[in-house]
């Protein structure tokens, strides 16, 4: 059944015009009037809906009932990211979602290759939030995941917050893997390094700010895979699977 993300209120017995792009996207689909659709607005569960009618740039639905379902992992995970090159982080973003990740910090760090200006950034958040809701329609999340505006990665990792925050190092003597089979499931940060990681000084801050250096395993991750490896491991150690 088709997802769709709308941004609004929604209430059983509404009949609601939907946005240009969803209308588009029903459009390419070539969905008829009486399929049913999933609608969620991010506020928690899902609504099923019918389409009433459809035109070229007017499609509108009629919301028949909410069902309280989710899919969040039973653990916070927020993912902190150093910039990688290219389009890597659409990709990152992308599957974190997937996975179950339930916020993205992205950090600008002394090895990043990217560097963006204010203006940048601001259309690269606007992309990546897009990027959220897209995921989240098609793994059948209805919480969006947090996004934090970019921070520079010296400044974020001297600010304290509720959660234990992981740096990935291979210089770790204990693996991620063999931790989290010693803890009970809890909300996390993992710290990830750019393309040839986070420099000695930064992870010996980020320790000295309490940070838990720990592996990934004898060998060395791409920067978008390390992340991703690690949320797969948590989720099997701790039951989010």
């Amino acid at each position: 059944m088709p997802r769709f993300y709308l941004p609004q209120p929604l209430a059983i017995g509404q009949l609601i015009q939907l946005p240009e792009t969803v209308a588009h996207h029903i459009s390419v689909l070539r969905l008829a009037p009486g399929t049913l659709l999933t609608l969620f607005n991010g506020e928690g569960g899902e609504y099923s809906a019918v389409l009433d009618q459809v035109e070229k740039r007017r499609v509108s639905v009629e919301i028949k009932a909410h069902t309280a379902r989710e899919a969040e992992l039973p653990f916070g995970i927020t993912l902190a990211q150093a910039l990688p090159e290219a389009s890597k982080m659409d990709w990152i973003i992308e599957k974190a979602i997937e996975l179950g990740v339930n916020a993205i910090q992205p950090l600008a760090a002394q090895r990043c290759v990217v560097r963006l200006s204010a203006e940048r950034a601001e259309k690269k958040m606007a992309h990546w939030q897009a990027i959220i809701a897209s995921a989240s329609e098609q793994c059948g999340r209805n919480h969006l995941a947090r996004l934090g505006e970019l921070q520079d990665y010296k400044q974020w990792i001297t600010q304290q917050d509720m959660h234990r925050r992981i740096i990935l190092t291979p210089r770790a003597e204990q693996s991620l893997a063999d931790w989290a089979r010693h803890q009970s499931p809890q909300a996390v940060t993992l710290v990830i390094g750019p393309e040839g990681g986070l420099s000695e000084a930064e992870e010996d801050q980020a320790i000295r700010q309490g940070a838990l250096p720990l592996a990934m395993g004898p060998r060395i991750l791409r920067t978008e895979t390390a992340g991703l490896a690690a949320v797969s491991a948590l989720s099997a150690a701790w039951g989010g699977m």
